[in-house]
């Protein structure tokens, strides 16, 4: 489960529902069906005519990726991976990660790996592993982009509520205190097209942004390790290398720890 998703969506309703009561408004104004068609429906209409239909049944895992903390191999944990394998490789040759091989479960790291082991040469492995990085870019920004589209369309169609509400409650202006309450109900689509845009659907974009990047940077960590091991360079050399992928904390740590050797050897 992803925390952060769940605290920050119920941050941002108790903030806008106690914000209410305590401007003086009465939360029974949101039991808007109309406002509620308008927004919802109405949003997911424009993702619908925006989006083919192979990227729009993505949508449930999506959202499953949302609300799941990713579960990624700590950057540490794969530098100190491919400094073992670099020694082993350096002390009994390639072929004797075979065995390593095949208990990989991370499907990428396992073919590249399995190229090195095979004999390929280093660019024809950096083609092969850097196209399918770009394929799932793709995929990742494709599935982003519903989220932020839906963020652009949710405000513009509160924008659309309002007008309708507005029309309606217009025609007639006999009875001022009614005119009032049906001004105030026209704004709750403004409201809820506001609040869905930027405090659901694009933070949520910007959320698969976020965990599309730390992925993505995870698999050129490892195309470079794999490269590394096929050349046969020194683990600290790839140590060195791999740490420039890490936060200046984590560099510290691996730079101590590899001045005490312990990085490269088998456990």
């Amino acid at each position: 489960m992803d925390l952060s998703t769940i605290i920050g969506i119920i941050l941002g309703v108790v903030a806008v529902f106690v914000g209410m009561v305590l401007k003086g408004a009465s939360l029974s104004v949101l039991f808007n069906p109309a406002a509620f068609l308008i927004i919802i429906v109405g949003t997911i209409a424009s993702v619908t005519i925006a989006f083919p239909t192979k990227e729009l049944k993505r949508i449930p895992k999506l959202f499953k990726i949302l609300f799941t903390e990713t579960k990624l191999t700590s950057d540490i944990e794969i530098i100190k991976m491919f400094s073992q394998w670099a020694d082993l490789a350096r002390r009994e040759g390639l072929l004797a990660l075979e065995t390593k091989a095949a208990e990989i479960e991370d499907p990428f790291l396992k073919n590249g790996l399995t190229l090195a082991i095979d004999g390929q040469n280093a660019d024809y492995i950096r083609d092969v592993l850097s196209e399918e990085v770009e394929a799932l870019e793709d995929r990742h920004t494709s599935g982003a982009q519903i989220f932020s589209q839906a963020g652009t369309y949710a405000p513009t169609l509160g924008v659309l509520g309002a007008v309708v509400g507005l029309i309606a409650a217009l025609k007639d202006m006999n009875d001022i205190e009614k005119l009032g309450h049906a001004i105030s109900a026209a704004f709750v689509a403004t409201l809820l097209g506001i609040f869905t845009g930027y405090v659901l659907w694009n933070p949520f974009a910007n959320k698969l942004k976020r965990k599309s990047a730390e992925e993505v940077k995870q698999k050129y960590m490892m195309i470079e390790g794999i490269l590394s091991v096929l050349e046969g360079e020194a683990p600290r050399v790839i140590e060195q290398k791999l740490a420039s992928y890490l936060s200046v904390e984590d560099r510290v740590r691996i730079t101590s720890e590899s001045g005490a050797g312990g990085l490269g050897k088998e456990n």
